[in-house]
């Protein structure tokens, strides 16, 4: 199976031609000017001296090389010589102050010198992995091969270090990243020792030879999947983006090496993923405790940690499953995350951003101690537009830009379709254009022109009504359909407004629904409904009525009901019940209006 990789694939019109519009002209340049305010791009001069502020931090470089990350991408489209001159200026420090082992970190060259390599939680190779992304983006962008150069000298010194002469004091990587990214590098190169260099961290991984160095003071041997060999592991544990990392490097080795117990690997930790520890926005990690992984069916909507960089690894471990194991519910978990709990992480401005995605949020009952001067942990209610640890903005940059590398699959039978997104492609004699103002509604016109016998068109898991006009076989998700060279196809999925309910186990959600139309997940805001949003109920068989806005999907009205006010604490239970229109946007674009309550989950009537 082959991807149809991004650059070959135009985005015209609808929705993500929007976002994808609103990060060029807006989030690449908001992320840029935060990190220049913030010395990040300063750090690569390697002048930082002790006594000075400032100090580079041990994850500064691979903020910095998402964003050329993410810039490149933009460059394929069209080059630009300001983004391309910020690139080749950084580019110039890291190649000039890179050791004469082509070792880059700008935080270990300027201080703690003697510590390189020897603490695995610092993220040296986490900062490498994204350089080298960076490098091979920038490359296909633009031809220049100077960086890619410099981080082939930077990954041929890790595999000295570690795989050859195995002198540093650790084995695997404490934050994964360099695992997919070393792949990547092999693809770009041809240099099998890069591909090597991954399976080898993938293989070693969980074997105990890390215990000593295994985790923070504050954790156990979960936190990096340690307590286990990749190949026996059934269950997502420990940090949620570490974790996700990980499993798209396992992913990818299982694809390149054809090894079925890695890959029945990842399908166990996908399952236990979507059926027992993601949000209904597609979510991931349920508390800021080590911003992990919890129990199964422990999903608290107001503390939810949720972060955006879990959900972008998790689309990109979808991608790389729907490549090798052809099921649709891969493509619906990319979908939940890509419309809902990922896109949530920026403004409508696309120029402040959320770390953490809750699915509540009630102003009043978030600082409620006043003879304390230790305060319970909430999530932020508004967005920023840089944070010390600013991993989410510039994944926001790099990922927007490249979403439509989720579209397209082929084989040597088959074309298959696994996103709806208005667009043009070509590429290795495919052909294919989509109609579709999606996820708007349902109505999506395909033609496609291939040497494949047929195409398959996923129909999304949410919908139980659709209608081709063609003859179809449905499997696994797919409605298989002949092309026989060319075809033009009419896809229609139904797409009405469904209340959605958690299974009852997940006891924060008892009794209560959360409203979807389509793949999108919708909430309340205070600032359209008034004061006290957890005792609505909803009555789930009134009609919704769709009402247009600002937040590009449209608004939702539905008839619901809350308690009369009362000044009394407690009262006999009756029918005291006033009914009223509730308000709902797309969850995506709550907290674009100022500091207000927000919920998800609602009674239900």
């Amino acid at each position: 199976m082959k991807n149809i990789c991004f650059e070959h694939i135009k985005i015209d019109d609808g929705f993500w031609k929007v976002k994808q519009d609103m990060v060029k002209n807006s989030t690449l340049y908001a992320v840029y000017d935060r990190f220049m305010d913030t010395h990040r791009f300063d750090a690569l001069s390697c002048t930082w001296k002790e006594g000075e502020p400032d100090m580079p931090h041990i994850f500064w470089d691979s903020d910095v090389a998402k964003w050329i990350e993410g810039a490149s991408y933009l460059l394929m489209e069209k080059r630009d010589e300001r983004i391309e001159a910020i690139i080749d200026d950084a580019v110039d420090k890291i190649v000039s102050n890179s050791d004469e082992n082509g070792y880059f970190n700008s935080h270990f060259l300027v201080t703690e010198k003697d510590k390189r390599f020897k603490i695995r939680s610092n993220h040296e190779l986490y900062c490498a992995g994204h350089l080298m992304e960076a490098a091979v983006a920038y490359n296909k962008a633009t031809g220049k091969d100077k960086f890619l150069k410099a981080m082939c000298r930077f990954a041929d010194y890790i595999d000295k270090v570690f795989r050859k002469e195995k002198s540093a004091e650790f084995i695997t990587p404490g934050h994964p990243e360099i695992e997919l990214a070393l792949v990547r590098l092999y693809d770009a190169t041809g240099e099998k020792r890069y591909l090597e260099l991954s399976k080898y961290f993938i293989d070693e991984h969980g074997m105990g030879k890390d215990d000593a160095c295994s985790s923070y003071d504050f954790a156990n041997n979960l936190y990096n999947q340690d307590e286990m060999p990749l190949r026996e592991r059934s269950t997502a544990e420990g940090h949620a983006v570490r974790a996700l990392y990980l499993y798209c490097g396992m992913a990818d080795i299982a694809a390149r090496y054809n090894d079925k117990e890695l890959l029945e690997a990842c399908k166990r930790v996908f399952e236990d993923m979507v059926n027992k520890k993601m949000y209904i926005s597609g979510g991931l990690g349920s508390t800021y405790l080590g911003e992990t992984f919890t129990v199964p069916y422990h999903l608290p909507n107001r503390t939810a940690y949720a972060e955006t960089c879990a959900a972008i690894a998790m689309a990109l471990f979808c991608k790389r499953m729907q490549m090798i194991d052809v099921n649709s519910k891969y493509a619906d978990a990319a979908e939940r995350v890509i419309y809902n709990g990922f896109l949530s992480g920026v403004s409508m401005d696309g120029k402040s951003f959320f770390y953490e995605n809750p699915l509540e949020i009630d102003t009043k009952f978030n600082d409620v101690n006043n003879s304390t001067n230790t305060k319970e942990r909430f999530p932020i209610t508004q967005r920023v537009e840089v944070f010390e640890c600013s991993c989410c903005p510039p994944n926001i940059v790099r990922f927007i830009p490249s979403i439509a590398d989720l579209m397209y699959s082929f084989d040597d039978e088959t074309v298959y379709v696994h996103q709806y997104i208005n667009s043009q492609t070509e590429y290795d004699n495919i052909h294919i254009s989509q109609t579709t103002a999606y996820p708007a509604d349902g109505k999506i016109k395909i033609t496609c022109s291939a040497p494949q016998k047929q195409i398959a068109l996923r129909i999304p898991s949410w919908c139980s009504d659709f209608k081709i006009n063609a003859d179809y076989t449905v499997k696994n998700g797919y409605a298989y359909i002949a092309i026989n060279g060319s075809r033009e196809i009419e896809l229609e999925l139904n797409m009405p407004v469904v209340c959605v309910k958690a299974n009852k186990r997940v006891h924060e959600n008892a009794g209560r629904i959360a409203v979807m139309r389509g793949p999108v997940l919708y909430c309340a805001e205070g600032v359209d409904n008034g004061e006290d949003l957890a005792g609505i109920a909803v009555d789930i068989s009134s009609e919704f009525k769709q009402e247009e806005n600002d937040f590009i999907l449209p608004s939702l009205s539905v008839c619901a009901y809350r308690e009369k006010d009362s000044d009394m604490l407690y009262s006999k239970a009756g029918d005291d019940y006033e009914k009223f229109t509730l308000k709902l946007i797309p969850y995506y674009a709550f907290a674009n209006r100022g500091e207000t309550e927000m919920v998800v989950w609602f009674l239900r009537k």
